[in-house]
């Protein structure tokens, strides 16, 4: 009977399948000395068929671990080395779930690092601060931890997003072991159930001898990283040493060139040209705005500019594709950029060129300032002493004629005054006009009589200089003798805009509306009624119609139809008719709060007499 059981244990068979001897001795009657030789034979054999799986699973356990570790000696890519090592762990401990976590030094708390088995988003997101969880406390201890049901278990600190993450993923039992290199603790690799089970001291070593081998392949990683990196540099050097003779001397011979154009007397055009002569391909340059000064090397989008940016702050050239940009500072504020569009190009020649050209600038602006000084100057004494004498002819060597009709304008800001001031003095000078620092503001002279419309340029213009809003108000001056109430009036129209809440818009009195007539000097009511009222007064007068009159009865009853018909005695649908055609005339919106408002004080000022009435037909006219 005894030959039945090796037989079980050769087919390796379950330990159910031990009790069948026994079983059919009973069932033929064997006598209770046969069976309790049977029972204690089957005691033995079960414990031969413990020892083989205990020495199977061993052979599987060593088998992982020699695997492992020829990955580590054939170590190509880290992350397969680290998904091999916790797929082994998940298999050879049969959990549903294996992980592991890497030590953030920078943020002082573990990262979940790779994942097998896991379904659940938030939880291969999940950051474990030192000491909370169980996967914390590993890590700050260095020492193993298992729980059988983890929500049962008080010994560890429970967050609640690690728990959240730890239900959603559906875990209940947890191993987590050290990844250790010397002293110090680097991550967590860890084992977990979806069910309540125990973790046995040999499972532990395990995943211990699993996590020994995750940190040997961590710290080789980062060691063959560093040799690669020396390796890279030490090549770099050599190539270096090799070219910088032929550099150096390239680069001396252009910027003895370009030191020669600029003591000539050579501009910004003449040092891009010596540039492209040696380097070849195309080159532009930019002033401090992004504008181009010289050349064109096609559209330029955003990451141009930020690589601009990014010269200035290495103090290099940087490449953006088949771009070069070298870009030079002055204060913290961009002075000028190079770009060059060439596959192969030395950048010390670029950087060269680029500051001499930052030095053609800065020479420039030198002598901006000086000239707007002077123009400054004079704006101040138009201001502040009109009619003084000798003031047309300091303008007049100026280039300027302040016989011809100006606009002043005065622009509000915030803060940057020095850039504010030289925007304006470069503008002015460009019109052939003045400007002035005053404060948090600036004053420009500028001829022309569209007073509006510079007034929205010159707001939109220092907006984008400045990178912040610029509000700006305008009046026109006739003779010098006005510059002084233009500037209190554009001043008011600057100041207006800013209580309005149009802070970064630009206007003169006249496009402010009823605001215009009470910060405008010229108090221009005709202008003001028949830019909000004058299509309807034109028709009334050619059509001989009530429009204005079925209007202002329209406004008195409260915006009430029947009520105006009856004010007027004429019907409702007349009253339709005619609001119809006020609303074709006035455009759509005419009945919004701040339209009617206006067109209300319009109508008031109209009826008042100043403006022209024209002769109305009877009640009953359309």
């Amino acid at each position: 009977m005894s030959i039945r059981f090796l037989e079980l244990l050769a087919r390796e068979a379950s330990a159910v399948e031990f009790e069948g001897p026994i079983i059919q001795a009973r069932a033929a009657g064997a006598d209770p000395a046969a069976i309790e030789e049977l029972e204690r034979a089957k005691v033995e054999a079960l414990k031969v068929r413990d020892l083989l799986k205990r020495r199977a699973r061993r052979e599987a356990e060593l088998s992982a671990l020699y695997d492992t570790a020829g990955d580590l000696a054939a170590l190509r890519d880290l992350d397969a080395v680290l998904e091999a090592i916790v797929h082994r762990a998940r298999q050879l401990l049969a959990t549903d779930v294996a992980y592991m976590t890497l030590h953030d030094p920078e943020r002082g708390d573990t990262y979940m690092r790779v994942t097998d088995g896991s379904i659940s988003a938030k939880f291969r997101a999940l950051r474990l601060a030192m000491g909370a969880g169980l996967g914390g406390l590993v890590a700050q201890t260095a020492v193993p931890y298992a729980t059988a049901d983890y929500f049962a278990d008080a010994r560890f600190r429970h967050k609640e997003h690690i728990d959240e993450a730890v239900k959603e993923e559906g875990l209940v039992a947890i191993l987590g072991v050290p990844l250790r290199l010397g002293q110090r603790v680097i991550g967590v690799l860890m084992a977990a159930n979806r069910s309540a089970r125990p973790f046995h001291q040999e499972e532990v070593s395990l995943l211990a001898s699993l996590a020994a081998h995750a940190a040997v392949a961590i710290d080789n990683a980062r060691l063959l990283q560093e040799t690669r990196n020396a390796l890279e540099e030490l090549s770099h050097a050599h190539r270096t040493v090799r070219e910088h003779g032929e550099a150096v001397e390239r680069a001396a011979m252009a910027h003895d060139r370009m030191t020669s154009l600029v003591l000539r007397g050579g501009g910004i055009e003449d040092v891009a040209a010596v540039v492209t002569d040696v380097l070849g391909g195309s080159l532009a340059v930019l002033n401090d705005l992004g504008r181009p000064i010289s050349g064109d090397v096609g559209e330029l989008d955003a990451g141009v500019f930020e690589a601009a940016q990014a010269s200035r702050a290495l103090g290099r050239t940087v490449r953006r594709g088949d771009l070069l940009i070298a870009s030079v500072d002055v204060g913290g504020e961009p002075l000028c950029t190079l770009i060059l569009r060439s596959d192969d190009a030395d950048e010390r020649i670029l950087e060269r060129a680029a500051l001499v050209c930052a030095l053609l600038l800065l020479f420039r602006r030198s002598v901006a300032e000086a000239e707007g000084r002077v123009r400054g100057e004079l704006l101040d004494d138009l201001i502040s002493r009109p009619g003084s004498p000798g003031l047309a002819d300091r303008a007049r060597r100026l280039g300027m004629d302040l016989g011809a009709p100006h606009v002043v304008v005065v622009a509000k800001h915030s803060g940057q005054r020095e850039r504010a001031a030289f925007w304006a003095s470069s503008h002015a000078t460009l019109r052939h006009g003045l400007a002035a620092g005053r404060g948090d503001e600036v004053v420009l002279l500028l001829p022309g009589d569209d007073a509006g419309g510079l007034a929205q340029r010159v707001a939109r213009e220092l907006t984008s200089s400045l990178q912040s809003p610029a509000t700006a108000g305008a009046a026109r001056a006739g003779e010098p003798e006005d510059v002084a109430a233009a500037y209190q009036e554009a001043r008011r129209c600057a100041e207006s805009l800013i209580a309005l809440g149009r802070a970064g818009d630009g206007a003169s009195a006249s496009e402010l509306g009823f605001v215009g007539l009470l910060v405008g000097d010229g108090r221009d009511v005709r202008g003001f009624v028949g830019r909000t009222l004058g299509a309807v007064i034109d028709y009334d007068a050619r059509r001989g119609t009530a429009l204005t009159d079925t209007l202002a009865a329209y406004f008195g009853t409260g915006g009430s139809p029947s009520r105006t018909a009856e004010t007027m005695h004429i019907h409702v649908n007349t009253v339709t008719q005619r609001l119809d055609r006020i609303g074709k005339l006035l455009g759509e919106g005419w009945l919004e709060p701040g339209r009617a408002l206006e067109i209300q004080l319009a109508l008031r000022l109209h009826r008042l007499g100043h403006t022209d009435t024209p002769d109305t037909m009877g009640p009953n006219a359309i």
